[in-house]
């Protein structure tokens, strides 16, 4: 049994997590050169504050009107790349089908742009002294016993281990079951996620956390978590998303 386990271990490493092909002699990555090249990050034409998209992504970041004229409830801002493509597919694998390997992935694209945040400055750099603890945006109750897990739980701790920072998990629940934000259009998002997040500030008052999540699209979930947070006494809040 031990030998069987070993053998489907090693065929697992010498295999792409992104699309299963077999790596190339000497690869060290956990994806092929085909798929790395996929998953390039987005380096520019986004804003630095909240990652809203221009049209040409070889356009410097810049501030979107809305990060311009009100602001967001948190700091630092990071992300790997647009919610499309080979990016998506990963997300939706690891987040529906428990593919543990694409989460590994997910979680390694997700600490370099936090690192690439942390090398920034000025608007939407994160804290050069790291957070003080990871809090993944949680799931209801009910949501959480029909999927399963957590894919931002998950990608909190694999981000733990890599960044020395302890996970929250607690720190932020979700109070209320909300129809899911994908299910709505974006116009209504903001409204149903109203109140839907309460922080605990014996967890947060005082510390600067990392809020984590796998998606960003319009932002009214991150933007309503990360106020709970701050009105939890949170002194600073830094985001990062694997896609936006």
């Amino acid at each position: 049994m031990a030998r069987r386990c070993c053998r489907a271990l090693l065929a697992l490493c010498d295999r792409c997590q992104a699309c299963a092909g077999l790596l190339p002699p000497g690869a060290c990555g956990p994806v092929c050169p085909a798929c790395a090249d996929l998953l390039r990050p987005r380096l520019g034409g986004y804003c630095p504050s909240c990652g809203e998209l221009a049209a040409d992504p070889a356009a410097p970041p810049f501030m979107c009107n809305a990060c311009r004229l009100s602001g967001r409830p948190w700091e630092g801002f990071a992300f790997h790349g647009p919610y499309d493509g080979l990016l998506r597919d990963l997300i939706l694998g690891f987040k529906f089908h428990g593919r543990l390997g694409q989460g590994r992935v997910l979680a390694g694209l997700a600490r370099d742009a936090y690192r690439r945040a942390v090398a920034r400055t000025g608007k939407g750099a994160m804290d050069p002294a790291g957070p003080g603890g990871i809090v993944p945006v949680p799931l209801h109750p009910r949501r959480l016993a029909w999927r399963g897990f957590n894919q931002s739980l998950e990608l909190a701790r694999l981000l733990a281990a890599d960044l020395d920072r302890p996970v929250l998990p607690g720190a932020l629940r979700r109070i209320r079951d909300t129809t899911p934000q994908s299910q709505l259009p974006g116009a209504r998002r903001r409204a149903n996620i109203a109140g839907a997040f309460l922080a605990d500030p014996a967890r947060v008052a005082g510390r600067g956390v990392l809020l984590v999540d796998d998606v960003m699209t319009t932002g009214a979930t991150i933007d309503t978590a990360a106020a709970a947070l701050r009105d939890a006494g949170a002194v600073r809040v830094d985001v990062l998303v694997v896609a936006r």
